[in-house]
């Protein structure tokens, strides 16, 4: 009897006991709350892969430490800090510093003006447009050139993280930077470690138009072609929609396939050239699929092109253009290319200037689409207003290549001269001033498809390793491309190369406003005063004083005799 009464008095002290500890995680989790959300915002990573086995761009993603503006005190330890550095408060010289000496650095996020997403263009004068867009070009060719053993993002400006920034700001001027110790803010990031994209695919898509033979012509027709590379390359896949390069290019393909469309829908009109329209991929990466698409042609058909003309950014341009070649500028191809140009842009009220850059067959590196064409003995040229051949990665969907720094007349402009200077060429008319695209026939460019191509594009990332095959872009060009020509083929690759690309492109951060360990450990030490007052009070006025004390007792140790 005395032996159940003492257990039901155990159980009784034990169930108090479960309670006070339940209550005990329920208050340490109060004090974890006090760690409040501030914001959350979508952040966009560095670019992450490897060039013949190096390393570059941001090689991590996960992201977990406290938040310093540019204001940071000297000599502060940044090896735990993330630094958030607005693109209109940029310091090159610093940022290369820390990256070229390899400074320890917890992470860096950028913030990029509202001006330079494709959601909302945002408002900004065209002066401190054009100095946005300097500082980014530099900041994006320092840091895809680069090893970074840390999280690298950008995000956009908006209210919540602008508020964020001045109250971290306000706190390193006075000497208060964010601290395990102090506070602060927090950055968080919980995304799994990149993992390599294994076997990224390459779409070709292939327009054809064809041309009227006359009737018991046995030869082949000859062939014009107009290609476009359509995919792109920047520090951040999911922000590269490159609207100039080569957004343009694509809408100015799309835009002459529609115009001839419609005469060679009417045999009458129908020219005695076959049209051959390509929407490459592969661009960035020494026009890997222009290579694949030329070689999977039977010699027939490479043998009857005439000549092709690739576009590359014409969607920025003021009065000139340039036509890119690999023949001397004396080749009569070459000259007749060139001489029909240079007629039409004259009644355009344009200049077009011709630029010779001899290839090397040894040496890998494709800086022209035309050059494939070259290397395999097929007359082709580039149209595209920069003057001077880009470098490997550069200027391929850049971040600040967005809508905002396209100008849709340009590209109309664009569209004009080549659809005019290709028809003379097929029905005959070199030298002759006829309008057949007039801007007051039905055969006028229309301005409306223009823009809402273009528009799409600047919506749309394109970065080949992150774009499959089914992607609903990819589908959509082959549709356009199947209303405008008689037959479309796709041809699905394997990117190779020197290149290996990773995932984890996008993000979600989380921005918590939390509270100094001191004042953690003050709030933990007073509630656990409290706790010890209340469970002593409880066991006093149920058990009594005795039993409180003996529960600090140390029992009597038991003597085992042995025999």
């Amino acid at each position: 009897m005395a032996a159940s009464k003492k257990f039901g008095g155990c159980r009784e002290m034990l169930e108090s006991m479960y309670s006070v500890i339940a209550l005990v995680f329920i208050l340490v989790a109060c004090v974890e709350l006090c760690d409040a959300a501030a914001a959350a915002v979508d952040v966009y990573r560095l670019i992450q892969y490897d060039m013949s086995g190096s390393p570059f761009g941001s090689r991590f993603a996960s992201l977990n430490h406290h938040a310093a503006s540019l204001h940071f005190p000297p000599g502060a330890d940044l090896s735990r800090t993330v630094l958030i550095i607005p693109l209109r408060e940029l310091n090159i010289t610093f940022v290369r510093d820390y990256i070229n000496q390899k400074k320890p650095l917890g992470g860096l996020l950028f913030l990029l003006p509202e001006v330079f997403s494709f959601e909302n263009g945002g408002n900004m004068q065209i002066h401190e447009k054009e100095k946005m867009k300097n500082s980014l070009a530099e900041l994006e060719q320092l840091l895809i050139n680069a090893n970074i053993p840390y999280p690298v993002y950008f995000a956009f400006e908006n209210d919540e993280i602008d508020t964020v920034l001045a109250n971290i700001k306000k706190n390193d001027v006075i000497g208060q930077p964010a601290t395990a110790t102090t506070g602060g803010y927090k950055l968080v990031i919980p995304t799994p470690e990149p993992k390599k994209v294994v076997s990224p695919t390459i779409t070709n898509i292939q327009g054809w138009l064809s041309g009227l033979k006359a009737d018991g012509e046995a030869n082949q027709l000859p062939t014009i072609a107009i290609v476009a590379s359509y995919d792109t390359f920047g520090a951040a896949p999911a922000l590269s929609v490159g609207s100039d390069s080569n957004g343009s290019g694509i809408v100015a393909l799309l835009e002459i396939a529609r115009l001839f469309s419609l005469l060679y829908s009417n045999p009458k009109t129908r020219g005695r050239y076959n049209l051959l329209f390509g929407l490459t991929s592969g661009g960035p990466y020494n026009y890997n699929g222009t290579q694949k698409w030329l070689r999977s042609f039977d010699q027939r058909l490479r043998e009857s092109i005439d000549y092709a003309i690739c576009l590359n950014s014409i969607g920025s341009w003021d009065n000139e253009l340039w036509i890119h070649v690999s023949k001397p500028p004396e080749n009569a191809y070459i000259k007749q290319i060139f001489d029909g140009f240079s007629d039409v842009a004259e009644e355009l009220d344009l200049k077009v200037g011709l630029k010779h850059k001899k290839i090397n067959i040894s040496n890998p590196r494709v800086a022209w689409e035309h050059e494939q064409f070259s290397r395999l003995r097929v007359t082709a040229a580039t149209l595209s207003e920069l003057p001077v051949t880009p470098e490997l990665l550069e200027g391929t969907g850049s971040l600040f290549d967005s809508r905002q720094f396209v100008n849709e007349t340009a590209i109309i402009r664009g569209v004009k001269l080549v659809a005019e200077s290709l028809a003379r060429h097929i029905y005959g008319h070199q030298g002759k001033n006829v309008q057949i695209f007039a801007d007051d026939s039905s055969l006028a460019v229309n301005p409306a498809y223009v823009r809402s191509w273009l528009d799409l594009l600047s919506r749309t990332p394109r970065v080949a390793p992150f774009l499959s095959k089914n992607d609903p872009f990819v589908t959509a060009l082959k549709k356009e491309l199947a209303d405008h020509t008689d037959e479309v083929n796709v041809q699905h690759e394997i990117l190779e190369g020197i290149f290996t690309f990773y995932d984890s492109t996008s993000a979600r951060l989380n921005i918590y406003q939390v509270a100094s360990v001191t004042f953690d450990l003050l709030l933990l030490l007073v509630l656990g005063s409290y706790l010890i007052v209340l469970f002593s009070f409880l066991v006093i006025t149920t058990r009594g004083l005795d039993d409180l004390i003996s529960l600090f007792r140390r029992p009597p140790s038991r003597k085992v005799k042995t025999a």
